[in-house]
């Protein structure tokens, strides 16, 4: 199968070096300005992975839209420019499989929801989600994953193209509930950082319960299945997120706290602000995302904001 790999971030680097590994023609596309790009360029390695020499790295984007696959690893809020552009070389008969977890904050839609608008009949398009950083994969540690599609051959085809030794793949059957539960994780790993640059991390038990239980609401009232919240779009990507050194959502909570510059791209930032709106259009009560927003966004204190999330009125736990 050939592969083009849009996005040389720690992900999508990965995602290139991986996909190598399983005997896939593969070629790695990313701006001419991105720092990743000129580091790859220059030595074939970004201190986590190397790239043999079979992996291609482009100039170009069209040069890698005659690919049958074409992975995109970029910012979520970038998604929508990046298939503009895509789509204006007209290609035909691809996969666009997206690797990043995020909700279009203006739109509040799922990026499948974005991708349909561009790709048309002729393109599909998967997500590959689940726990799991680069540098646990690259010392040769295992995990399982998702991949999940409107289109059950899609979803097939990619799980038997891409399991391996390393990553153990999933089918999905639940769209809605892997893309909700995906994004929002990310908010839940911001939170986890608050906890942890406030010192109080023992509480990160309950908030991976309650937390768990108001993504579910959200995304049935989406018209998902609420059970996807504790399969491993969501719950099962907890370890990765809320407790991991490797998690940039984490750290940026507990930067953010401490008064502290983080200059890595932390997801959950913008996905708190989609999620505040989602609550709102589907009358779904989050407080821990709630909270999360309106520390980000409203300038509320951290310290007393957590406290009374975890102070709110006594009430049966189901």
């Amino acid at each position: 199968m050939k592969i083009t790999v849009i996005g040389c971030g720690r992900w999508g680097s990965f995602i290139a070096w991986y996909v190598n590994s399983l005997g896939h023609t593969v070629g790695v596309y990313d701006k001419p300005s991105s720092p990743a790009m000129t580091e790859l360029k220059n030595s074939r390695t970004n201190g986590v992975i190397t790239y043999p020499d079979s992996i291609k790295l482009l100039d170009r984007l069209e040069d890698g839209l005659d690919s049958d696959v074409i992975i995109i690893s970029v910012p979520s809020q970038a998604l929508r420019s990046l298939f503009g552009e895509i789509m204006s070389y007209r290609p035909e008969n691809k996969i666009f499989v997206l690797c990043m977890k995020g909700i279009e904050i203006e739109s509040g839609k799922r990026l499948t929801e974005v991708a349909a608008e561009f790709i048309g009949a002729g393109n599909k398009s998967a997500v590959w989600i689940g726990p799991g950083h680069p540098q646990e994969f690259a010392r040769g540690v295992p995990n399982c994953m998702v991949i999940d599609s409107a289109d059950r051959s899609v979803t097939e085809r990619l799980v038997n193209e891409f399991s391996g030794s390393l990553i153990r793949f999933y089918y999905g059957n639940d769209l809605i509930g892997n893309e909700i539960g995906a994004a929002t994780k990310n908010v839940i790993g911001i939170a986890a950082g608050m906890l942890d640059g406030l010192g109080v991390s023992s509480l990160k038990g309950a908030l991976m319960s309650r937390a768990t239980s108001e993504v579910a609401r959200l995304i049935s009232a989406m018209g998902g299945d609420m059970r996807s919240a504790y399969g491993l779009c969501h719950l099962g990507d907890y370890e990765a997120t809320v407790f991991s050194k490797h998690s940039h959502n984490r750290a940026f909570g507990e930067a953010f706290v401490k008064g502290e510059k983080y200059e890595k791209l932390a997801e959950g930032y913008y996905t708190a602000d989609a999620v505040h709106r989602l609550c709102e259009r589907y009358g779904v009560e989050m407080p821990i995302c709630e909270v999360v927003y309106s520390i980000l966004y409203e300038g509320a204190n951290p310290k007393s904001s957590l406290d009374r999330l975890f102070t709110r009125s006594i009430k049966n736990e189901f």
